[in-house]
């Protein structure tokens, strides 16, 4: 059998937050548009699950749904600011 190396121990910095993981997708701050457009992949393939019952965790459409609402509260605030400052 292959000899194993030791683990390193980590330093707190590269320790993740306690129960708190690691976002996959783009900043919603950042790039509201790359956001919005991976949430709605995201709900189409949710839904396309659990009408096909293959979904397991059901309350991810909520989440997702709500993420959606949150993008586009951002997008509205960010046009109404732009053009408040523009007049």
């Amino acid at each position: 059998m292959a000899e194993r190396k030791p683990r390193q121990p980590r330093s707190k910095a590269e320790k993740p937050a306690r129960g708190r993981r690691e976002k996959k997708t783009s900043d919603p701050v950042a790039n509201p548009e790359v956001r919005l457009h991976e949430l709605r992949e995201e709900m189409f393939k949710l839904r396309f699950q659990f009408a096909t019952r293959q979904l397991t965790n059901t309350a991810r459409i909520r989440t997702v749904r709500r993420d959606i609402a949150r993008v586009m509260t951002l997008q509205r605030q960010r046009e109404l600011t732009a053009a408040r400052s523009g007049s």
